[in-house]
């Protein structure tokens, strides 16, 4: 069996456990903490078909703090488990929610890092390649960004530890300087553009100029 056939066959077990979890409440039976129990376990499912599949489902800020719930709901679950005498659907209730959370908490943790292309858009790929050809022929590339008075200067670098974006910013009330690190650059454009507004024809059109003018 490949690693990958059984990832699928992990998630399809979480998604049956949720099935399970639905129709035993459906008919009666669980606690007042098992709706909560099965919208945490269901997000958490598609979270993990997400991480499985490459694919980038709902905002990837949702995941980490999804990961802290249901770390939190363990703990507590187990300190209730050992300090007061629960009845026996509880106890079932909390042994498999806590159990099958563990896997979830490490697996949700690593699908909520931004730094990954599965969270980029059609777009953010097809800059991030324009990016990668312009630092294969020339790094670190420099842009700058106007706006007023306001002005972002932006230089890029790539190494075998991944891009490196340092920036400074001025304005009126001061300078501010600052570096970020990515392993990937569909992370780095989607961090220029949002937080400088520096785009990849910037750097293009600044390669262009510095060509020229040599």
């Amino acid at each position: 069996m490949t690693l990958k056939r059984a990832y699928y066959l992990l998630a399809a077990f979480y998604s049956l456990i949720v099935m399970i979890g639905v129709i035993a409440v459906l008919a009666g039976g669980g606690t007042l903490l098992a709706p909560i129990h099965l919208l945490l376990g269901a997000l958490a499912v598609v979270g993990l078909w997400g991480y499985i599949l490459k694919r980038g489902f709902m905002n990837p800020r949702m995941w980490r703090p999804l990961a802290g719930v249901l770390a939190v709901g363990i703990v507590v679950q187990l300190f209730i488990m050992l300090t007061t005498p629960p009845s026996s659907v509880l106890l079932t209730w909390m042994l498999t929610s806590s159990i099958f959370s563990v896997m979830l908490v490490i697996m949700l943790y690593r699908y909520g890092d931004r730094d990954q292309p599965l969270w980029a858009s059609d777009e953010e790929r097809a800059a991030a390649r324009q990016l990668e050809v312009l630092l294969s022929d020339n790094s670190p590339l420099t842009a700058i960004k106007r706006d007023g008075s306001r002005e972002n200067s932006v230089k890029v670098s790539k190494s075998n530890a991944g891009y490196k974006a340092s920036v400074t910013r001025r304005s009126q009330e001061g300078q501010e300087r600052f570096e970020e690190r990515f392993q990937y650059p569909e992370t780095l454009v989607f961090f220029l553009e949002k937080f400088t507004s520096v785009t990849v024809n910037d750097f293009r059109s600044a390669s262009v100029v510095e060509n020229n003018g040599v």
